[in-house]
């Protein structure tokens, strides 16, 4: 009998799991950005030593990795799982930087939703008595979505007002079945919905139908209202996918207004850095819950969020073939775990 779950696709953590520790890497263009000073470690190299954009990603992942079980004061072997996921094919950012780790792992694929997916699945690892202490960890890494998902930079394409900067960086946070920190409260597994968008740098608004859906579903399943929240945090529509989950929820006769955020809108100065609508990838939303959204929960400056990891779940493939961009939500619960 399913007693954790709630309406259609949202589920409560009668014991919930604690996120004890977190850290996060970031490169050059996110350190000059408006949360600089919320990153463990930052890189002014977009290579980060390494060979190729890819195993810079890799490398971010093992750095994020090894700084959180430093912080957390714990090692390799008092980890139970891994769960962590890219935009790599094959997710070979995730399953090369675990390369004889000895780490159990479970790889995810949900693009820029990962960090919210992986969170999802460890409170339900944790929360349902299966571990004692899981990661959750993804990266993204903007030369190398670049390459795979639109032009090569050596060629020179001129970028959309609509598009968005994909961040170089990786998050990881260690969740536990008790200690003291933010906790895990309740999720919403969101659902594939498309809007028929079919431009690969616009993907904003072609996630923004998801988005939508997963927060809807999340109130009506779980009895609770968006003042019931300090923020709701998107990641990553940007500020234009931002705008278009504004005017559907208007439409739908939900009021956002005074709670929406995206991490997208977050990570970097839209204006200043000249990213146009805002921060996407993987990282986006990881490096932002990963230090300055945990932060100002453990510090009380937040009480409860709402994060809502947003994915456009498209392939160079379906781009090729002329497919419209399906998007995918889901939606974790966290408060800051004080009374």
């Amino acid at each position: 009998m399913a007693i954790h779950k709630r309406g259609r696709q949202s589920f409560i953590l009668a014991h919930q799991p604690v996120i004890d520790c977190w850290a996060s890497v970031a490169g050059k263009k996110e350190s000059e950005g408006p949360l600089a000073d919320t990153f463990d470690v930052t890189s002014q190299d977009t290579k980060f030593g390494q060979a190729s954009w890819e195993q810079a990603e890799k490398y971010m992942q093992q750095l994020a990795l090894n700084t959180l079980v430093q912080k957390a004061g714990v090692k390799n072997r008092d980890v139970d799982l891994v769960l962590s996921g890219d935009l790599l094919n094959q997710c070979i950012g995730s399953s090369f930087s675990l390369n004889n780790t000895g780490l159990p792992h479970l790889g995810l694929y949900g693009a820029c939703s990962t960090m919210a997916e992986s969170l999802l699945v460890a409170s339900m690892v944790v929360g349902g008595g299966f571990a004692d202490r899981v990661v959750a960890m993804t990266s993204s890494h903007f030369a190398s979505s670049e390459r795979q998902y639109r032009f090569p930079l050596g060629y020179g394409g001129q970028r959309t007002p609509t598009a968005q900067w994909t961040v170089t960086g990786a998050g990881a946070a260690l969740v536990q079945s008790s200690g003291t920190g933010p906790r895990i409260e309740s999720c919403t597994i969101g659902t594939v919905t498309e809007l028929g968008i079919k431009d690969a740098a616009n993907m904003g608004p072609a996630m923004a139908p998801a988005a939508l859906a997963t927060i809807r579903a999340h109130m009506e399943d779980l009895g609770c209202v968006p003042e019931d929240f300090d923020l709701i945090v998107t990641g990553d529509l940007g500020q234009l996918g931002k705008d278009v989950l504004m005017e559907l929820a208007n439409r739908d006769g939900l009021n956002l207004g005074g709670k929406l955020t995206d991490c997208g809108t977050l990570v970097f100065d839209c204006v200043g850095q000249d990213v146009h609508s805002g921060g996407s990838g993987c990282g986006c939303s990881a490096v932002t819950l990963c230090g300055f959204l945990l932060g100002k929960l453990k510090e009380g400056e937040l009480k409860r969020i709402l994060f809502c990891g947003t994915g456009a779940l498209l392939s160079p493939t379906s781009t090729q073939q002329g497919l419209p961009i399906p998007g995918v939500c889901h939606a974790v619960s966290i408060h800051c775990g004080r009374d």
